[in-house]
C-alpha cells in the first residue's frame, strides 16, 4: 500500500505521543513493503527516515494554529499525489478529511482523547474541539481511538463505533545509564515523571506531593512544551536540590530514566491512552498512575492508582516497600504491555484497517 500520514510535528519523534505513534507504526509499515509518507513540521537531516519518507511543509507557529495550519498545508500538497489510504492523527484536523475522500482516497482518522478538555486551550479551540468530534463522525471513512473509553464515549454521544486500536511500547529494561550519570542520579533512586510541561499533566502536583516527603531519593520532572512558559516558569520554582529539571529527553536517554527508576508517576487527567504510561510499564517501571478512567484501563490493575490528595502519601508507601514487592508491581506492568500493548499487533491491526477501506 502508499500510505500517507498527517497531523503529527513528524518523525523522528522528538515530541509527544502521536510523534512517537507515527514513527513506531510508519516505520513497521515501510519494513513490511509499504510506501509510507509522513507529512512534518519538524526537520529532519535526510528525506527518509528509516524507510519512510518525509515531507517537510511550513506550518504557522502559534499555539493556536500550528496543528490545523499545517495540516491544512499537508492535505493540499497530498492531493496532487496519489496514495491508497490516509491516516489523519488528531481529532481536529476532522475538517480536512473529506478532501482526500473527495479525489478517491480512504481516509482514517485518529481522534485520541477527547482534547477540548485541556487547561490550555481558550473557548473557540475547545468549540473547534467539540465541532470536531461530530465531524470526525462521518467525514473520515473509518475513526480509531486508542482507549475502550474514549470509544464508548463516541458511540454512546454520537452513535458511531470506532476501531479501538491502542498505543504500543517496547519491552524490558535497557542496561546503559549514560544519561543517569549526566543527571547526578543514581539507579533505583529517583522518582521519574515524563510529559509536556502543561497544566493537565499535572507536573507542578507531582513536584509539590514529592516536596513533602522527608527522603534523599530524588525526583526527576522530564519535559518542556512550546506554548505553556507561565506554567513551565511555576513548576522550575523551587529550591530543592533534590527535584531534577533537564527538560525534554528523548531517545536513548528517555529509555535509560525509565528502566532505572524507583517508580514512575503518571498524572495526566486528559486523553486516551498516554504513550508514556505504557512505555513505562513496558520498560519494568513500578507505576503509579492518577485514577481517571482512562488510565486506569491501561494500568490494569499491574500499576498503583493515586488521587490528587494522596500522591505524597502513595510516593511514601514506595519508599517503605520492601524490594520483593517492588519487584512484583515491576513483573506485572512488563506483563501487562506484553499482553496488550505490542507495537507488532498495533501494527497488525492498523495494517488491516488501512487495507480493509482499500477494498471497499
Amino acid at each position: 500500500m502508499r500510505i500517507a500520514i498527517l497531523g503529527t510535528r513528524g518523525i523522528p519523534a522528538r515530541y509527544g505521543g502521536f510523534e512517537t505513534f507515527a514513527e513506531e507504526l510508519s516505520t513497521r509499515l515501510a519494513a513490511r513493503g509499504h510506501t509510507v509518507t509522513v507529512y512534518c513540521r519538524e526537520r529532519y537531516t535526510e528525506s527518509a527516515y528509516r524507510g519512510v519518507n518525509l515531507q517537510y511543509l511550513p506550518t504557522i507557529r502559534h499555539k493556536y494554529l500550528d496543528t490545523i495550519a499545517h495540516t491544512f498545508v499537508s492535505t493540499l500538497e497530498l492531493t496532487g499525489h496519489r496514495h491508497d489510504v490516509v491516516l489523519y492523527c488528531n481529532a481536529a484536523n476532522a475538517i480536512f478529511t473529506w478532501f482526500p475522500r473527495a479525489l478517491g482516497m480512504p481516509v482514517a482518522l485518529n481522534v485520541d482523547g477527547l482534547e477540548r478538555n485541556r487547561k490550555k486551550w481558550n473557548g473557540l479551540a475547545r468549540m473547534w474541539y467539540r465541532m470536531s468530534e461530530g465531524l470526525a463522525t462521518w467525514m473520515p471513512s473509518a475513526v480509531v481511538t486508542d482507549a475502550q473509553v474514549i470509544a464508548d464515549y463516541y458511540r454512546q454521544r454520537y452513535g458511531r463505533d470506532s476501531a479501538m486500536i491502542p498505543y504500543g511500547a517496547e519491552l524490558g529494561p535497557i542496561a546503559t545509564t549514560e544519561v543517569l550519570s549526566r543527571l547526578v542520579l543514581q539507579r533505583r533512586g529517583y522518582f521519574l515523571y515524563v510529559s509536556r510541561m502543561e497544566p493537565e499533566n499535572n507536573a507542578l502536583l507531582v513536584r509539590e506531593a514529592f516536596e513533602r516527603l522527608d527522603t534523599s531519593t530524588k525526583l526527576a520532572l522530564v519535559g518542556d512544551a512550546p506554548y505553556a512558559a507561565d506554567y513551565i516558569r511555576s513548576v522550575r520554582d523551587t529550591h530543592d536540590p533534590r527535584v531534577v529539571l533537564p527538560g525534554a529527553i528523548y531517545g536513548q536517554g528517555y529509555r535509560e530514566l525509565g528502566s532505572h527508576c524507583l517508580a514512575y508517576v503518571h498524572a495526566t487527567e486528559v486523553g486516551g491512552t498516554h504513550p508514556a504510561l505504557i512505555e513505562a510499564m513496558g520498560r519494568g517501571a513500578l507505576t503509579l498512575y492518577l485514577d481517571t478512567p482512562e488510565n486506569a484501563e491501561v494500568a490494569g490493575g499491574a500499576a498503583i492508582p493515586f488521587q490528587r490528595e494522596t500522591l505524597t502519601q502513595v510516593l511514601q508507601s514506595v519508599l517503605e516497600m520492601n524490594e520483593t514487592e517492588r519487584e512484583m508491581w515491576r513483573a506485572r506492568a512488563t506483563e501487562r504491555v506484553r499482553t496488550r500493548y505490542s507495537w507488532d499487533a498495533v501494527t497488525d491491526a492498523y495494517e488491516k484497517l488501512l487495507a480493509g477501506l482499500i477494498v471497499k
